[in-house]
């Protein structure tokens, strides 16, 4: 039986004034004379096709116009967004302006706008202009203390308030990460250098990150709780694979870099494989807490703090939870004083 001929019949007698769905079929099917027991696998894949075609179209319409309508408020979100953050770097702009006399005052409002700005968009610029610097101001020819501070910090202020799933802090650790490839890259005499002082200010950053959660475990709010039991099982597993985690990002950007880049990523990160016990026992001793504190929490328990979860103060224990913090918008120069404050003092 030709295929074309089944979905023009099934077409033509398909009625959908039937009520039921069983009875709109079964009419279709005696009016167009088919026999289900005739039908070969092409034939009953084609039966199958008209019959959804027919039965979803409204529906299929409607999705296209909810995917239209999906792509228009997506990019009246991205231009909102970036409407956002402009009107956040000119505020913190005119107010650098205002306490440029004050050098206290300046280091404190460079703080709150690390806080205060999205951080993915600029998290490369900042890597890369931190380095830049540090070569820039070299008058020894060693830039490894200098670069490992600058990176622990860097990397500690991008994971600190957010979410330690591995997801998030493998997206800060690569971005990271590559920024530094590409100025080792531009500077092929200092790469081993610059990678090196990298890699260990990432993982110093990253112990700095885990060992802040550790601490605040104690005294976390009941909404907190909340957060931590619904994630429970997932924190508890990254927490364990903290040093594979570390060691897969070197590696799979070592994969998809040049071939002098590789091996030095290479080389280090075998090095470093033996280096990474600080990483491991707070990873522990972190999951440790969480495991005596949160385990036999019932998650029933947490839930019924409906109060509590509307308060302000939930509000914010949420927002521990989301993957979301705020870093400056560093440009080469005085933007980035954070930095560079902490290349001056070595």
């Amino acid at each position: 039986m030709q295929n074309d001929t089944i979905q023009n019949d099934l077409m033509t007698h398909y009625n959908k004034r039937f009520k039921t769905l069983d009875k709109r079929i079964s009419t279709s099917f005696e009016s167009s004379g088919l026999n289900v027991d005739e039908l070969s696998l092409e034939n009953m894949n084609s039966v199958a096709t008209t019959l959804i075609n027919i039965e979803t179209l409204s529906l299929q319409d409607d999705l296209q116009e909810l995917f239209r309508r999906k792509e228009e408020i997506e990019r009246e979100i991205e231009k909102k967004s970036e409407a956002l953050q402009e009107t956040k770097y000119e505020i913190f702009n005119t107010l650098e302006t205002e306490m440029s006399e004050s050098k206290d005052a300046l280091l404190k409002l460079h703080k709150v706008k690390l806080q205060s700005i999205d951080l993915y968009d600029i998290l490369s610029e900042m890597v890369e202009s931190a380095i830049i610097t540090a070569l820039e101001k070299d008058s020894d020819g060693d830039i490894t203390e200098s670069t490992i501070e600058v990176i622990k910090e860097i990397t500690y202020e991008s994971i600190k308030e957010g979410s330690l799933n591995t997801i998030r802090v493998r997206k800060i650790l690569s971005t990271i990460l590559i920024a530094a490839i590409d100025v080792a890259e531009a500077t092929p005499n200092r790469a081993d250098q610059i990678l090196n002082s990298t890699l260990k200010g990432m993982r110093t950053g990253l112990v700095k990150s885990i060992s802040r959660f550790k601490g605040r475990l104690e005294f976390m709010p009941v909404e907190a709780k909340h957060i931590l039991i619904d994630d429970y099982d997932t924190i508890m597993e990254d927490l364990n694979q903290t040093d594979t985690l570390f060691s897969q990002v070197v590696a799979t950007q070592a994969g998809q870099s040049s071939q002098s880049i590789r091996k030095i990523l290479i080389d280090l990160n075998t090095a470093m494989s033996y280096d990474l016990e600080e990483l491991v026992q707070i990873s522990k001793e972190t999951a440790e807490i969480m495991k005596s504190r949160f385990s036999t929490f019932a998650k029933t328990a947490v839930r019924k703090a409906d109060i509590a979860m509307r308060s302000p103060k939930a509000q914010e224990a949420k927002r521990m939870g989301r993957q979301a913090l705020g870093v400056a918008r560093v440009a080469l120069g005085s933007a980035i004083k954070t930095a560079k404050d902490a290349i001056d003092k070595k």
